[in-house]
């Protein structure tokens, strides 16, 4: 058999396999749709969550229409928005677009100075209408693309644990009077069980504001002795504890003694003793 003709017919098996391995690889619509979200997609607020990723946007009564993507990062007046060069020309009011951001739950689409010029309606998905500032009506659908998966409505520990962290109200009228704080008190981890003793004095100590503490006796908590309290001050119904190092632990006064407050980390309460 002729050499040549072996030759050429190894050339065109290997660009038919070429070929059908470009073929798999090609994108297809349905695959665009599985692309990723947006970086900081799922790190943002939840009012944008459910815009974040992919529309498809066209000027409704003319067939133009091209895919934008919805950003989670900041940009101009509002989040990063992003569509190919292509679309300028299908769609030229996106010459000016620069940004996209959420008003009264729907997306608008804004120029540099943070104006909208498409406003789209609260319509929930599939598919959103909204008249642009040059008169015309757009049409935004969002065929199937991923979105941001939004928080899940919190459980009672985690509304629980929430609450906790936060610091309490104190109403300083009806918190006790600045003159009753200092003295000895009994330091506990959990209710009726002491593990040392504090005395607050009225002593003036080197923290502006605030008067020297110290440990009556030897104290066996770890935690408190590393804390090392050596001040107190007392402000607006709220007692504070000083280290020294300089970090601080604050308690508000509940049923007769002083607890930490927000009410995290190690339990830690006061009780003045007689």
């Amino acid at each position: 058999m002729d050499k040549s003709l072996i030759t050429t017919g190894a050339r065109l098996m290997r660009r038919g396999a070429i070929i059908a391995a470009l073929a798999l690889l090609s994108v297809s619509p349905a695959g665009a749709q599985t692309a990723p979200l947006p970086r900081g997609a799922e790190q943002a607020p939840e009012a944008l969550k459910p815009f974040i990723g992919s529309w498809d946007i066209e000027k409704l009564g003319a067939s133009r229409k091209c895919t934008v993507t919805f950003g989670a990062e900041v940009a101009g007046q509002g989040r990063q928005i992003r569509f190919p060069a292509t679309c300028r020309r299908a769609l030229p009011m996106l010459d000016d677009v620069v940004a996209w951001d959420v008003s009264g739950g729907a997306p608008r689409l804004l120029d540099g100075s943070g104006k909208a010029l498409v406003s789209f309606d609260e319509k929930a998905d599939p598919g959103r209408r909204g008249k642009g500032n040059d008169g015309s009506q757009y049409g935004l659908d969002p065929k199937g693309y991923v979105r941001a998966a939004a928080r899940p409505t919190p459980g009672r520990a985690e509304l629980a644990a929430t609450a906790a962290a936060r610091p309490t109200a104190v109403d300083p009228a009806s918190a006790p009077a600045a003159g009753s704080v200092p003295g000895r008190y009994t330091v506990m981890r959990q209710a009726g069980r002491d593990i040392c003793k504090l005395v607050l004095s009225t002593s003036p100590s080197a923290n502006a504001g605030a008067s020297v503490v110290s440990f009556d006796g030897l104290c066996p908590d770890t935690g408190l002795t590393i804390f090392s309290p050596i001040a107190w001050r007392y402000e607006a119904g709220r007692l504070e504890l000083i280290a020294r190092k300089g970090h601080k632990v604050e308690l508000v006064f509940e049923g007769g003694q002083w607890r930490k407050d927000p009410a995290v980390g190690a339990p830690l309460m006061l009780r003045k003793l007689p």
